[in-house]
């Protein structure tokens, strides 16, 4: 740790805002370039960053003075695009196990009504999502495509695809709700299931 790091080090635990902010303008692009390559998402990795070192301003009191704050910097911001990716995962496989259920919910409630009806209520369900949101929905529903896929064809980040499906999936379990309840009711008593 040089001499100047060292007192914009010790002034920041301070609480000096221009030592803060000297450090963020000194470290912030590498930051953001070392959360790239761990998250491949350039906008997240810069929301990572400017939290971590927001975070690291409401808690500078518990930062050593004998650190070297890139060090400390670069791990928390590790820690940080570490937990994101984690909490992805957690995202997905949600996201994923709901529309799972949505499928079985309706492969077995379309063998109790005719397919028509209840194809007619989903692709009424479609239409009525917002143009961006529906577009989402069916690369990813009808073609297959992976978020990361579906973002780069869009020209979009993969956070934004994510918040599009979760709003189709909402807006299509609210206008499905009423065959979703009928097949929970055929289910939990047995009727033709």
């Amino acid at each position: 740790m040089n001499l100047d790091e060292e007192k914009l080090l010790e002034a920041f635990i301070k609480g000096d805002e221009q030592a803060f902010s000297q450090l963020f303008q000194m470290y912030y692009d590498d930051a953001c370039r070392y959360i790239i390559r761990i998250i491949r998402d350039q906008d997240t990795a810069e929301e990572i960053a400017q939290a971590t070192f927001v975070n690291l301003w409401e808690k500078r009191d518990l930062i050593k003075a004998d650190v070297s704050f890139k060090s400390y910097l670069f791990r928390s911001v590790y820690n940080t695009a570490l937990n994101y990716l984690k909490h992805q995962k957690v995202v997905a496989t949600y996201v994923s196990r709901k529309q799972e259920n949505i499928d079985v919910a309706k492969k077995s409630y379309v063998s109790h009504q005719p397919d028509f009806e209840l194809q007619k209520r989903i692709d009424d369900a479609l239409e009525s999502l917002p143009p961006q949101c529906q577009r989402v929905f069916r690369l990813s529903r009808e073609d297959g495509m992976k978020y990361h896929e579906i973002a780069d064809e869009l020209g979009i980040s993969k956070k934004t695809v994510e918040v599009h499906m979760g709003k189709a999936l909402r807006i299509l379990r609210d206008h499905l709700s009423d065959y979703l309840t009928i097949f929970v009711f055929l289910t939990l008593f047995n009727i033709g299931v």
